[in-house]
């Protein structure tokens, strides 16, 4: 494993920085304190960043995307990681991969609009009664001749009120298992404005300000089969397939924001003065940024190795459960460091740090909580020895 970077991954990184610095950090004081992305804005970076080739660039180069390799791919991820989650998120968008497993009708007509940016996707899984447990879910979806009939309610969904269209999962039916019947689900596209789908205002969120939850509701919403996403009764396989890697893409995003709260408190601890001397010269400041700076390394080294083994087809479900699980939890503790270095000042809003420590909380619930990762974790050890 090469542990540098390629030209064109430097150059990757350099550009995807200048473009977060320049367009994206400007506007965040004003998204932290209203909680809102105007459209007119999230259209004016948008297509900023189609110019610059950021758009989209999680996409093989046949759709229209940038065709990076994983790895290529994470780091851009990192770079905008730094930013105010909405900012980057909405305005320099990355359709979900799951859109590719798409036939080629559905690829045109959902995926192709959402490379142009013409519109946003969402993804329709958590229930007020089932998070995490994806096979416990109670909306379900009936075949009806030609047709499907979709009910029920889905909360938390991000950004669906900007979305054109959501890839809901529904409960089709059960299998028997030696634990007993497991619900099967299936993946289906249903557009904004069927009859008997709603989308509501969601939970107002400590997190990612201008980042928006929505509740889903489902009312005899009729699709027709040509919206199936997969197979029938395969969503769950569908999920594994294509979502695996998003945890990779989380841990990513919370490198980057904790690279940003580190060279704060780094800039903060050499210039601030107490006693005679920068602060930094005190072993209780120090040694909190040596602790971060290493734990911050470890969990770029998991990342990074994830992402390599990913391209070579050697990735386990473990070494992206350890990414995630990392990332997230140093970003959590790097925040609280950066802040306690800086005192009073680390919880104004004249400093991002204060953002980076609200936004950290919700990482290590989404895309799979800290508990389960270390589930996940466990598992393929003990799986390993017949346990």
């Amino acid at each position: 494993m090469d542990f540098g970077l390629s030209e064109e991954q430097a150059m990757i990184v350099e550009t995807t920085r200048a473009f977060v610095e320049t367009e994206l950090y400007p506007h965040e004081a004003a998204v932290e304190r209203t909680g809102v992305l105007p459209l007119e804005l999230i259209r004016e970076v948008q297509q900023k960043a189609i110019a610059a080739g950021l758009y989209a660039a999680n996409m093989p180069v046949e759709v229209g995307g940038a065709g990076l390799d994983t790895l290529s791919w994470l780091l851009y991820e990192k770079e905008l990681g730094r930013a105010n989650y909405a900012l980057h998120w909405t305005c320099v968008a990355r359709p979900s991969n799951i859109l590719l497993a798409g036939n080629a009708e559905q690829r045109e007509r959902y995926l192709m609009p959402c490379i142009r940016g013409e519109t946003w996707d969402c993804l329709a899984m958590t229930e007020p009664g089932a998070g995490s447990d994806l096979r416990g879910m109670k909306a379900s979806a009936r075949r009806d001749g030609d047709d499907w009939v979709l009910n029920g309610t889905k909360h938390f969904i991000s950004h669906a009120d900007l979305a054109g269209f959501a890839i809901v999962f529904m409960a089709t039916g059960e299998e028997g298992t030696p634990r007993g019947p497991k619900k099967l689900i299936t993946a289906f596209f249903v557009d904004k404005g069927t009859p008997g789908f709603t989308v509501r205002d969601g939970y107002r969120n400590v997190s990612h300000r201008g980042y928006t939850n929505s509740v889903l509701e489902f009312d005899d919403c009729r699709v027709p089969a040509a919206n199936v996403l997969g197979e029938v009764h395969k969503g769950f396989e569908v999920a594994n397939s294509w979502l695996g890697a998003t945890r990779l893409q989380v841990a990513s995003t919370c490198l980057g924001r904790a690279e940003r709260a580190l060279r704060h408190a780094v800039s903060y601890a050499a210039e601030r003065k107490q006693f005679g001397q920068a602060i930094g010269k005190f072993q209780g400041v120090s040694f909190k940024l040596a602790d971060m700076a290493m734990e911050l390394k470890a969990a770029e080294l998991l990342t990074r190795e994830a992402a390599w083994k990913y391209d070579q087809g050697s990735v386990t479900e473990a070494d992206m459960a350890m990414a995630k699980l990392k990332a997230t939890e140093v970003l959590a503790m790097v925040a609280d460091e950066a802040i306690q270095i800086h005192g009073g000042m680390g919880l104004m809003d004249e400093l991002p740090l204060e953002r980076i420590w609200r936004d950290a909380r919700v990482e290590r619930i989404w895309e799979g909580t800290s508990e389960i990762q270390r589930h996940i974790i466990s598992r393929e050890l003990l799986r390993a020895v017949g346990g």
